[in-house]
């Protein structure tokens, strides 16, 4: 079974409690053997991508959106590093969202996310999304009720319009333990270089560990869609979710059927126009 099919989530409600943040499900290997494993997907992924980006040569209006979602140190940015960075940044578009600035807060909430949506050809990458307006908006109650659930199927239609204009979305959900989240937040405070990774408030909002997780279950259960299907990823493991990521993204990319595009000119005529040309 690929991936895309093993860690799809199915629809319906949903218990994250349900689901083992230590598991590696679809994938036979231990640590050192996944993060070999994953080098090994790099020209794979690199080359599907590659075609992706030549594809807007031809007005080929399709591109890819990978969302990532999860508690704080759930790896985000990991996975950036490890998986997104194995594919040249060429035709990589990363937006992280950060708290909305007063300028986007005087905007319907997705005013910011459609400026950042990639254009054809990109791998887009959003770090953090627009699920956090139904995520920390609802715990934090920064809209009113009625707000936020209007928002669930603004977020619907707007990633309906994204699938219908050619844009695969794959949305994953990096998901942790609290026990995890404690210990990457302690080894933050142990690490000197780390320390600026650090924020007090990640203490504050792991509090609302529950509060998080009810969220988390009603936007999953409510985006959950055919066109644009959450993918639930373990993360207590790093060099698990680091290679699912991989693994998804490099399935996503290849029922693309991608291929080079073909040429624009007489390749005949380009090499002869070459052997005359005298200049050394």
């Amino acid at each position: 079974m690929s991936l895309l099919d093993e860690l799809r989530l199915p629809a319906g409600p949903v218990d994250l409690r349900k689901y083992d943040t230590n598991s590696a499900p679809g994938v036979g290997a231990d640590k050192e053997t996944g993060k070999q494993v994953l080098a090994e997907l790099g020209p794979m992924l690199l080359e599907l991508q590659t075609k992706l980006f030549a594809s807007k040569e031809t007005d080929d209006p399709r591109r890819v959106l990978l969302v990532l979602q999860g508690m704080d140190t759930s790896g985000k940015g990991g996975v950036l590093k490890h998986t997104v960075g194995l594919v040249d940044p060429v035709g990589v578009k990363i937006t992280s969202f950060k708290a909305p600035t007063d300028e986007e807060l005087s905007h319907d909430f997705l005013w910011r996310i459609e400026k950042a949506v990639p254009e054809p050809g990109y791998l887009g990458v959003f770090d953090r999304s627009h699920y956090e307006d139904v995520l920390i908006g609802r715990v934090r109650e920064l809209a009113t009720p009625v707000e936020i659930e209007r928002r669930y199927g603004a977020i619907n239609h707007f990633e309906k319009q994204l699938a219908d204009d050619g844009t695969v979305i794959l949305k994953c959900m990096l998901h942790i333990s609290p026990k995890e989240q404690k210990k990457r937040l302690m080894a933050r405070l142990e690490d000197p270089t780390k320390h600026w990774k650090y924020n007090r408030g990640d203490v504050d909002e792991r509090q609302l560990w529950d509060s998080y997780r009810e969220a988390y279950e009603i936007a999953l259960e409510r985006t959950n869609t055919e066109y644009a299907p959450w993918y639930l990823v373990p993360s207590d493991k790093k060099w698990y979710r680091n290679l699912a990521i991989g693994e998804l993204l490099l399935e996503t990319l290849d029922r693309l059927d991608l291929d080079w595009p073909a040429p624009s000119f007489d390749i005949a005529e380009e090499k002869r126009r070459l052997e005359e040309d005298t200049i050394s």
